[in-house]
């Protein structure tokens, strides 16, 4: 974890898209963004930020979630930073209908609300990170790379927030859980269910490694094939769908 991550947000490392590892003379494409938020002040500040980093290039503005999908399927952003709270639909609705039509963009929710539901249905939804506005602008950018990057981003007071959330959805919905009960859980190696384990207290890759013994690249690919056998495409659905399934539990 960054730095930057220590101080404004937890950062767990998926595995990565290989977009980091160019070849030596090799340019990247700028990360193409989108920002939706209805309050055209923060949108301005924003724009300011993420103007000055010659690795970024924003693609497009919405001020509610109709716009907002309707600029994602026109500019096929890779990163989108919206808010929750927009008229017309909600951020979590928007980022559900994104999804549908730039299938490849990272969605970060970027909002005011300390809600532990709005929490837990952003993950549902389908966002790649929750981050709360008294983020530095300073380090919006970061958060744009970090999860351009492959990684799943969360403010630290959140995440406490989202494994108890988990917990919660564990022990209630009993007519859900018996359904779940009825599906085949994927079969998980032992060391992949160490992995999830460990991932489900919020650490990342390199952490991790220090706890297993093993390499980084050996956990991103250890990831990665949990992700596979999940079906699911982020780390905080894996372990909610771990928790659902009763291959974890929390005490």
């Amino acid at each position: 974890m960054s730095a930057t991550g220590d101080r404004a947000m937890a950062a767990a490392q998926q595995p990565g898209t290989g977009d980091g590892e160019a070849g030596a003379g090799k340019r990247l494409e700028p990360i193409r963004v989108l920002i939706a938020d209805d309050h055209a002040l923060f949108r301005r500040g924003l724009e300011m930020v993420l103007e000055e980093e010659d690795d970024i290039d924003l693609v497009g503005q919405a001020s509610d979630g109709t716009e907002a999908v309707d600029v994602a399927g026109e500019a096929l952003p890779d990163v989108v930073l919206m808010d929750i709270r927009m008229p017309k639909i909600s951020g979590i609705e928007a980022c559900r209908a994104i999804k549908e039509v730039a299938p490849s963009a990272k969605i970060v929710m970027l909002t005011i609300s300390d809600e532990e539901e709005d929490l837990f249905e952003a993950i549902r939804a389908g966002a790649s990170g929750y981050l709360l506005k008294d983020i530095p602008l300073d380090e919006v950018a970061e958060a744009v790379r970090a999860v351009h990057g492959g990684q799943s981003l969360i403010n630290p007071s959140m995440a406490g927030k989202l494994l108890s959330e988990f917990a919660t959805l564990a022990k209630r919905d009993d007519e859900e859980e018996e359904r779940v009960q009825h599906v085949a859980a994927p079969k998980l190696t032992d060391r992949e269910m160490e992995v999830l384990k460990l991932v489900a207290r919020g650490m990342n890759n390199r952490d991790i490694a220090k706890e297993l013994f093993i390499s980084e690249n050996t956990v991103k690919n250890h990831v990665r094939n949990i992700l596979e056998k999940l079906q699911i495409h982020s780390r905080m659905e894996a372990v909610m769908i771990a928790v659902r399934q009763k291959l974890i539990e929390f005490s």
